[in-house]
């Protein structure tokens, strides 16, 4: 009995895309990672990049449960003594609402190589249209 293991040479990607309007952040996220793991699919393997593509739309229309958008930082640290950075989540909505989505997504992906190649499938936009059609996207219900 031999065991089945993907290659990066015959791995197909599909596309899908996602609409973000009145999703919670934190449920759509958890959706979204183990498609670009490829987790969904019967030919996963650990070590190989097998996910598919995900297009979400209408990022500035997502939300957080109970009081989390007044309360909710997103912190980093600028390298420099006394550089520590926090910006409100309504602010970075207001501002990038693209980079809510693409941070809540890479922080349940796996921290090395592999995980930033996977993050690299994941496309937001801002409003309802995005610039992939050609690649004829299926639209995908969470």
């Amino acid at each position: 009995m031999k065991c089945f293991t993907a290659k990066k040479e015959t791995v197909e990607h599909k596309w899908h895309v996602v609409d973000a309007d009145g999703a919670i952040l934190g449920r759509l996220a958890t959706k979204i990672a183990p498609i670009l793991m490829g987790k969904t699919k019967p030919t996963y393997t650990a070590h190989v990049d097998t996910g598919d593509f995900v297009i979400v739309v209408n990022a500035e229309k997502i939300r957080l449960s109970g009081k989390k958008a007044q309360t909710k930082e997103y912190r980093h640290y600028t390298g420099y003594p006394g550089g520590q950075k926090s910006v409100p989540f309504e602010d970075m909505l207001a501002r990038k609402p693209e980079k809510v989505i693409e941070l809540a997504v890479r922080r349940m992906l796996p921290k090395n190589k592999l995980g930033r190649q996977m993050l690299k499938k994941l496309k937001v936009f801002r409003g309802p249209e995005h610039c992939h059609v050609a690649q004829k996207p299926e639209k995908l219900e969470l």
